[in-house]
């Protein structure tokens, strides 16, 4: 009986291989279903031969290669025989049904080979694609030279100079690591082209404001940066965009509770009561300001400027202030050692506060009492606000940036309010808090 399971085996990817060829057949037929009979290179039944052919061609490469590589051959040269025979009828013919063809074979031998998890997923995104053929036509027709200019350069600095920094610890202190640095540019560069693209597709607020709070899910800083780039520029209601600084703001505290209570509950309490106020005034701030637009009408013109979708600049100053943050906390730790945690701590944390959560989360049981624990969190936290409030003031200068920076300095303010009341709320446990005398 220990002896099925292994025999049903290849059964089971020869299965799979067809059936994922139906699945890709189901949707060219159905995209060619007003063809003239005979005009098609190939239907939803050579489509499932073509699967079952792969998975025949893989199973078969366990005990011949060259009966495999013989099949793959003639599935592959019987389809371009027939897209030949096809465009000297019509020379318009897309070459798309043969590529697909010719993909359907590799997927076939891969469920065969053991690799369906990767096979099924291959199969389904061609088969979104494919299924896209209008949407993606129509997004293509309306990109301009300096959108598609702006595509260009994000994937250079993503696919291709991302993949090439080292991984590893260099500089002062091993303090820098390329990688991960260049990957805060790569990030806030994303977030900006991103929140363009929302904002051509949804709209000036609804793109902007989905954007900003999606995207302060990863990283609130990155928002910012890109938000504060575009008040500059003045590219798009200017209400919105610091509504859209103000709900970043405020999706980050949220986000930090939620990870406090999961990884170090026991420091809930005491950060809830400073970081809860600060969490308050960000979403009162950006609701008073959406409603603010919304009662003065719609914006004169519901969708951004084509000046830059592409800015490096806000990114490359975040990505400094990353490179001297590490070197801070790295000398910090290097000269005062364990004593030099909480400071270590809220210097890692300006930027990235989640670490000092994780970190903080994975000390032993009773390094630091609970309020001092929240405390310990609180800074870094506030800390990161204040480094948010410079950036937008530094990236969108003048008036602009310091009305955008408002409701977080606001937030500052009532976290210190919320600090203020924790000697009454926790008695001794933050009676270290009391003023002397």
């Amino acid at each position: 009986m220990d002896e099925l399971p292994s025999l049903a085996t290849p059964y089971l990817g020869v299965g799979l291989a067809l059936a994922l060829g139906l699945l890709i057949g189901v949707e060219r037929g159905w995209s060619r279903r007003q063809d003239v009979a005979g005009a098609r290179v190939a239907g939803i039944r050579t489509f499932a031969l073509l699967g079952l052919i792969g998975g025949l061609a893989g199973a078969a490469g366990e005990f011949s290669s060259a009966l495999g590589a013989v099949l793959v051959a003639a599935a592959a040269a019987a389809l371009l025989i027939g897209y030949a025979r096809s465009l000297r009828r019509d020379e318009s013919l897309s070459a798309t049904t043969t590529v697909v063809g010719v993909a359907t074979l590799a997927i076939g031998v891969f469920a065969a080979n053991g690799h369906g998890a990767l096979a099924s997923a291959a199969a389904a995104v061609m088969t979104l694609i494919l299924s896209m053929r209008r949407q993606l036509h129509g997004w293509v027709e309306q990109l301009s030279e300096r959108e598609l200019y702006a595509i260009a350069r994000f994937a250079l600095i993503s696919i291709a100079i991302l993949p090439l920094l080292p991984n590893r610890a260099l500089g002062p202190y091993e303090a820098w690591n390329p990688r991960q640095i260049w990957s805060v540019v790569v990030m806030v560069s994303g977030l900006s082209l991103a929140g363009y693209a929302a904002t051509r597709r949804f709209g000036a607020t609804r793109g902007l404001l989905a954007t900003a709070a999606a995207g302060a899910m990863v990283s609130s800083t990155a928002v910012t940066a890109a938000l504060a780039n575009r008040i500059r520029l003045r590219d798009g209601p200017q209400a919105m965009l610091e509504a859209g600084v103000a709900l970043a703001s405020a999706v980050m505290f949220l986000r930090v509770l939620v990870l406090t209570a999961v990884l170090a509950p026991f420091a809930l309490p005491s950060l809830a009561v400073v970081v809860g106020p600060a969490a308050a005034v960000s979403f009162g701030w950006a609701g008073w300001l959406i409603l603010r637009q919304r009662e003065s009408g719609p914006p004169a013109a519901d969708a951004p400027s084509l000046r830059n979708p592409f800015d490096l600049q806000p990114a490359l100053i975040l990505g400094g202030l990353v490179m001297a943050l590490s070197l801070a906390g790295r000398w910090v730790l290097h000269h005062f050692g364990d004593a030099g945690l909480a400071t270590v701590l809220a210097l890692s944390g300006m930027l990235d506060v989640d670490s000092a959560i994780i970190t903080l989360g994975g000390l032993p049981p009773g390094s630091l009492g609970d309020v001092a624990a929240g405390l310990t969190l609180a800074a870094p936290v506030m800390m990161n606000t204040l480094i948010k409030a410079g950036l937008t003031i530094s990236v969108a200068g003048g008036g602009a940036g310091w009305r955008a920076a408002a409701p977080l300095l606001a937030c500052i303010a009532a976290a210190a309010a919320g600090l203020a009341m924790m000697p009454a709320m926790f008695g001794e446990a933050a009676s270290f808090l009391r003023p002397a005398g």
